[in-house]
């Protein structure tokens, strides 16, 4: 089976190919040029470097959420024209499970962080037991203090990931919190790709964003 996955949920464009049981191909793009501009391109070389075309893939995977209102747009959008044109699934995976997918291996309590605003962060638990991800908790958007809290209670080493990995640390330091090592701290596809392996696929139709909280145009309109 070969899924192709898409992150565009931060401020990194990123593309994988995973085919029976490995990692075929994989871009990251820091960019500052918007992820619409970058995104199909990016697929499209990856796909040609390793003699694959769209036609190939059997199952799209994307992150639905949380991160950027406008690059989760652009991400799932891509994934939902490319399923309807090809007749192909797809798997939306939460930017946070897919965080901790990237700590495969890791055998603790996983933490992914997402900056939201002022001292909110998005954020999940989940553990590790050296071979698969289990998650503990839904996706949330709450205070630091609450994540430092529920983190003391397990009582276990806890890894942290994600773009509000350092900021944390370096508040709550504790023997027992590590961050996530460079190369595995920020959203990869390749780890979309792998947690899409435990999910079901759906329609483009079904595939819906999860921000977690209200668009600026809802807040606009509820001001109203």
């Amino acid at each position: 089976m070969l899924i192709l996955g898409i992150d565009t949920s931060g401020k990194t464009a990123a593309t994988a190919l995973y085919e029976d049981g490995k990692i075929i191909a994989q871009n990251n793009l820091y960019t500052n040029r918007t992820h619409s501009q970058v995104i199909l391109p990016l697929c499209k070389k990856m796909l040609e470097d390793v003699g694959r075309s769209l036609q190939n893939v059997d199952v799209f995977a994307v992150s639905v959420g949380p991160g950027s209102y406008t690059g989760l747009r652009i991400g799932i959008s891509a994934v939902k024209a490319m399923a309807y044109a090809l007749q192909k699934n797809c798997v939306g995976i939460s930017t946070l499970e897919a965080l901790a997918y990237n700590m495969m291996g890791y055998k603790g309590i996983i933490c992914p962080l997402i900056k939201a605003r002022q001292d909110l962060v998005y954020t999940a638990f989940f553990e590790g037991d050296g071979r698969s991800i289990t998650r503990l908790s839904d996706d949330e958007i709450i205070a630091q203090e609450e994540v430092f809290a529920t983190l003391a209670r397990y009582n276990k080493d806890i890894i942290l990931v994600g773009d509000g990995a350092d900021e944390f640390y370096e508040k709550y330091k504790q023997d027992f919190i590590y961050v996530a090592p460079p190369h595995l701290k920020y959203q990869l596809a390749s780890s979309l790709c792998l947690a899409a392996l435990d999910h079901e696929d759906v329609s483009a139709d079904e595939l819906e964003a999860s921000y977690l909280q209200l668009t600026k145009a809802e807040k606009d309109l509820n001001k109203k």
